[in-house]
C-alpha cells in the first residue's frame, strides 16, 4: 500500500471522494445530487478519480468536481482510486461515495450530525434507501435486503462500507488506506479496511439514516458473480487467514453459518438424489427449504410491507440461491486457503532442502 499522506485545510470538514470508471452516463445524476446537498458548500470539497476510463468520465466529472484525478489505464479498481483521491483530499474526514449512488439532499449533513453526536467515532457508514432507481425483482431484492441488513445492524459495527461511508483522515492514513494490491477490482476492500480500523481500536458506527439511492440494475449473472467471486470467496479467505470473526452485526450474523450449513446438507441431498436416482433424498431438500423460509420470516414480512406479498414470495428462491452461493464460496474459499498453505509449506521445504548444511538451523 502506497503512502497516503496529503495536506489538510482547516476550513474543510469533508472531502467527498468518488471513484469512477466508465461512469459518464451516471455522473451527471450522482454528482449533481452531491452538489445540491444541503450541507454548506464551504464545509466540503468534491474529488472525483477517473480510474482509467475510455469514455467521457473525466470531462463530465470536471463540470462538478473541485478536483479530478485521472489515473492511467488499465483500471486499478475502486480501492486504488479511493487511495488516489485521499492523497489530494484536504478535509479532516474522507467521505467515500460510489459513482452509482445518488445521495439525498441531507446525506452529507447527516454524516456531520452523526459524527458530531459521537466524537469518539472514527468511521461512519450508511445504507441504500428502499427505492432503487432500477425496477425489477432481482434489483429490488438486492437493494432491499441490503437496507434490511443495515437497519438491523444499526449501531456499533466492526466492518465498513465504502459505497456511502466516511473515515477520519488520520485513521485512514494510519492503517494505510485500502489494500488495492490485493483487491484490484470491486470486492471486499472496504470490509478489510474496516477490520484493520477495528484492530487498531477504532470505533465504527452504522447509521442507516444516512442514505443514498442505488442506480445499479442487477442481473442474475451479476448476482452470482458478485456473491461467489467478489464477496464470498474473498471473505472466507480473509477470515481463515486472519482467523477472525468478521462483523457479527451484518452479513455474518450468529445464525448465518447454520443456515449455510443447512443449505449445504440440502444441496448434498439433492446431489445424492440425482446420483442414486432415489427421490427419498428430496425430502431432506424440502425440509431444509421449509426451515430456511421459516427462519427468515422476519425478512419476508419486511419485504411484504415494502412491496407486497407477491414480491415477498418472489424473493424466496433468490434468498435460497444466496445461501447456495455461500455454500459454494465456503467450499472454494477453504480449498484455495488450504492450497495456498500447502504451497507455502512446500516452498519452505524446498528452501531448507537446498540450504547448505552450515546454513541450516542448528548446524555448526
Amino acid at each position: 500500500m502506497s503512502s497516503l499522506a496529503g495536506g489538510s485545510d482547516p476550513r474543510l470538514r469533508f472531502s467527498v471522494v468518488v471513484p469512477a470508471h466508465r461512469a459518464a452516463v451516471v455522473l451527471p445524476e450522482t454528482l449533481g445530487a452531491l452538489v445540491a446537498s444541503d450541507l454548506p458548500r464551504e464545509e466540503w470539497e468534491l474529488v472525483v478519480v477517473d480510474d482509467g476510463s475510455d469514455d467521457q468520465t473525466r470531462d463530465v466529472a470536471a463540470r462538478f468536481a473541485d478536483r479530478v484525478v485521472a489515473l492511467p489505464g488499465p483500471p486499478g479498481g475502486p480501492g486504488k482510486a479511493r487511495n488516489a483521491g485521499a492523497r489530494v483530499a484536504r478535509g479532516d474526514w474522507l467521505v467515500f461515495m460510489d459513482a452509482d449512488v445518488r445521495v439525498h439532499p441531507d446525506t452529507l449533513r447527516r454524516f456531520a450530525e452523526s459524527i458530531g453526536a459521537a466524537p469518539d467515532v472514527i468511521a461512519v457508514f450508511g445504507s441504500y434507501d428502499a427505492q432503487p432507481a432500477a425496477k425489477g425483482l432481482i434489483t429490488e431484492y438486492r437493494n432491499l435486503v441490503h437496507r434490511y441488513v443495515h437497519l438491523r445492524g444499526a449501531g456499533p459495527a466492526s466492518t465498513f462500507w465504502a459505497g456511502c461511508g466516511a473515515v477520519r483522515r488520520d485513521w485512514f492514513e494510519r492503517v494505510g488506506g485500502f489494500d488495492a494490491e490485493r483487491y484490484p477490482r470491486p470486492q471486499i476492500e472496504d470490509i478489510e479496511l474496516g477490520q484493520r480500523l477495528r484492530e487498531q481500536g477504532g470505533r465504527i458506527l452504522l447509521d442507516p439514516t444516512i442514505q443514498g439511492t442505488h442506480l445499479k440494475r442487477w442481473t442474475m449473472r451479476g448476482v452470482l458473480a458478485t456473491d461467489i467471486l467478489d464477496r464470498g470467496i474473498p471473505w472466507v479467505r480473509l477470515m481463515l487467514e486472519r482467523r477472525a470473526r468478521l462483523d457479527r452485526s451484518l452479513n455474518i450474523g450468529s445464525a448465518e453459518p447454520v443456515k449455510v450449513a443447512l443449505t449445504g446438507v440440502a444441496l448434498g441431498a439433492a446431489g445424492l438424489s440425482l446420483l442414486l436416482l432415489d427421490p427419498r433424498f428430496l425430502v431432506v431438500v424440502l425440509v431444509a427449504a421449509i426451515v430456511l423460509v421459516l427462519w427468515n420470516l422476519d425478512l419476508y414480512r419486511w419485504f411484504a410491507r415494502q412491496r407486497g406479498v407477491g414480491f415477498a414470495l418472489g424473493t424466496i428462491p433468490l434468498q435460497l440461491a444466496y445461501y447456495a452461493c455461500n455454500v459454494v464460496s465456503a467450499g472454494l474459499g477453504v480449498a484455495l486457503h488450504v492450497g495456498r498453505r500447502i504451497r507455502e509449506w512446500l516452498r519452505g521445504r524446498r528452501y531448507h532442502s537446498k540450504a547448505a548444511p552450515s546454513e541450516r538451523p542448528g548446524s555448526r
